[in-house]
């Protein structure tokens, strides 16, 4: 078959027309294929165009506009620029006013330095043709901060910025920034107060800071660890300052999970002490790590003996209000964590280990027997001698 063709344009259509005549006049392609063949590729397009999920956003942190305020135990150095006479280094009084040379006292609680300077700028104008007011701060009070909560030791602490920390009222604490100084932070605070119970929730850590304002509203700020420590991510710090307060909030419904990665963490205690008493090899005082199971602190006593019962195991635990609870389990080594027989652990708790019942009946006939032995053994004694005993020259008589 010959086309005839004017131009090179019309020769390659008609051979286009040509090449594809065969497949649709032959059947070999189905209909519905054909179909498929024309289709533009847009929902493929529209697959490869989608942006891929958004990230978590970072955890809000407190705002870096915090100015310090001076406060009763601040260092200051004062000096008015080519004046001789009136350098002065002074301390901030538990009123909080300062003495300064030839201005007397002047009132600094609750400035910054700037305001302060230009306090004391003020008052030296009174006297001085505009003078120029250095004022700087060489020493720092201690923060002291408030914690509560689901940690080891709630209570009001005080820790030094540059130096080793001291107890404020519920422990001893061991120095802030022991690993080479520098401000407090959250984390510190937490590990100074004991660490997060057993009950403590690490993804609701608050902290509670008083308004830079006089009589503003307390802001609040809400930390989320246990969710950056299982997922990775972001972990906030903030620095603490005086007169914040940190709150650990109790969990609602633990899981296995989150207690176990929290005992990992360097949030939790790395000890707990629980007492176990009772039917074991070594009852007593026993160091367990943090969130362990009862089967644990059982282990770590030497095990149950012969005389022991692992049917019956009472479980004392003492609340935050004094409340005194007894559970009664059922040891089981190979219960999982969070099991109605093998529970987490706290600081303080009380394993009672019971005896089996062939024990409690033979402790029960030695009991019976006790006042009965001094007779049963002289009146052995006096048989094997060939003497007579009591009660058979009694018997005699009659």
């Amino acid at each position: 078959m010959v086309v005839p063709s004017r131009t090179g344009l019309s020769a390659a259509v008609a051979a286009a027309v040509m090449l594809s005549a065969p497949v649709m006049l032959g059947g070999g392609v189905k209909a519905e294929e054909r179909i498929n063949w024309l289709k533009t590729p847009a929902a493929a397009a529209r697959r490869s165009l989608q942006s891929p999920p958004p990230l978590p956003s970072p955890p809000s942190l407190p705002p870096q506009t915090y100015r310090y305020r001076l406060a009763p135990g601040d260092r200051l150095v004062t000096s008015v620029f080519k004046i001789d006479g009136y350098e002065a280094q002074v301390q901030v009084l538990s009123d909080g006013t300062i003495n300064l040379p030839r201005l007397g006292t002047v009132d600094v609680w609750g400035l910054t330095l700037e305001e302060a300077r230009q306090r004391i700028t003020d008052g030296y104008s009174q006297f001085l043709r505009r003078p120029l007011v250095y004022l700087d701060l060489v020493e720092q009070r201690p923060v002291r901060i408030t914690v509560t909560g689901q940690v080891l030791r709630p209570g009001v602490f005080t820790l030094p910025v540059n130096g080793s920390g001291s107890a404020g009222g519920s422990g001893t604490l061991t120095g802030v920034g022991s690993d080479g100084g520098g401000w407090p932070t959250m984390i510190d605070v937490i590990q100074k107060a004991g660490g997060i119970s057993a009950s403590g929730d690490l993804a609701r850590l608050e902290l509670l800071r008083p308004s830079p304002s006089p009589g503003g509203p307390t802001q609040s700020f809400v930390f989320d660890y246990l969710n950056v420590l299982k997922n990775g991510g972001f972990a906030p710090n903030p620095l603490i300052y005086d007169g914040d307060s940190i709150r650990v909030h109790k969990a609602t419904t633990p899981i296995n999970v989150d207690l176990l990665t929290t005992a990992a963490s360097n949030f939790a205690p790395s000890a707990i002490n629980v007492q176990v008493v009772g039917e074991v090899l070594s009852p007593g005082v026993v160091q367990v790590g943090s969130n362990a199971p009862l089967s644990r602190a059982i282990l770590a006593s030497g095990g149950v003996t012969r005389r022991g019962s692992s049917k019956r195991v009472d479980l004392i635990r003492m609340d935050g209000q004094g409340r005194t609870t007894v559970k009664q389990l059922r040891y089981d080594p190979n219960a999982v964590l969070s099991s109605v027989n093998n529970p987490p652990l706290r600081n303080g708790d009380v394993v009672v280990v019971d005896r089996n019942n062939f024990t409690k009946v033979t402790d029960t006939m030695a009991d019976a027997m006790l006042p009965l032995e001094p007779i049963v053994d002289a009146a052995s004694v006096f048989r094997l001698l060939g003497m007579p005993t009591g009660v058979g020259s009694s018997s005699r008589n009659r």
